[in-house]
């Protein structure tokens, strides 16, 4: 029952990548039977982490007041803050941090294809039939970012990696790795390509129409 609610989830999270990089629309229905997944997996599934229900709705909450921030400074649309809720009700406090990663690396690469497409277009109009759907112009779609998240979210399974079990060889080279560098300051180098990238990709338009 559990592996028909994780693959139900995973077809909306699909349908939405697909309807924001066609549309750049996240309908709020499907957000809706996204969240409303959860809660049946959370009541088919029973008390399989550590982590009680209501500290996943405040990791939601918690991802929806960032998000409404970036979506106040213009840097994400409304549909993605309430998409990134639906995500991190699924990640929940024990996974939020992989899925922050996740969803920061991948809007990452869907901002410098972004890029990309802006640039092909320029170079051959021809381009345009096949990049339209990344079109800078449009806006990036981050909510194909989210949903990669998003199902990293719903397939790791719960509890998982226990506190008991012994550190593998990849684990501590990781663990080295971080380290060596601090994450948050990874995290922010990560945010700070998304914004250059749009940024790259945005200017040259606004000067091509005359509006900077």
């Amino acid at each position: 029952m559990v592996d028909w609610i994780n693959l139900a989830a995973s077809g909306l999270l699909a349908a939405l990548a697909v309807s924001d990089l066609r549309a750049r629309r996240l309908p709020n229905s499907m957000i809706a039977a996204l969240a409303a997944l959860y809660v049946v997996h959370a009541l088919v599934a029973g008390q399989a982490d550590a982590f009680a229900p209501s500290t996943h709705l405040m990791a939601a909450a918690i991802a929806f007041a960032v998000a409404a921030l970036l979506c106040f400074v213009g840097w994400i649309a409304g549909g993605d803050a309430k998409l990134a809720a639906a995500v991190f009700l699924w990640a929940g406090p024990g996974h939020a941090l992989p899925v922050f990663v996740i969803v920061s690396i991948c809007g990452l690469v869907v901002a410098l294809c972004a890029l990309g497409a802006g640039a092909a277009m320029r170079l051959d109009a021809r381009a345009a039939h096949w990049t339209a759907w990344l079109a800078p112009a449009r806006g990036v779609p981050y909510g194909v970012a989210l949903a990669s998240g998003g199902a990293v979210a719903v397939w790791w399974p719960p509890g998982w990696p226990p506190a008991h079990a012994p550190a593998s060889s990849a684990h501590k080279l990781v663990d080295r790795a971080f380290d060596a560098v601090d994450a948050g300051s990874f995290l922010a180098l990560v945010h700070g390509f998304e914004r250059d990238a749009v940024r790259l990709a945005v200017i040259p338009l606004a000067r091509h129409l005359g509006l900077a």
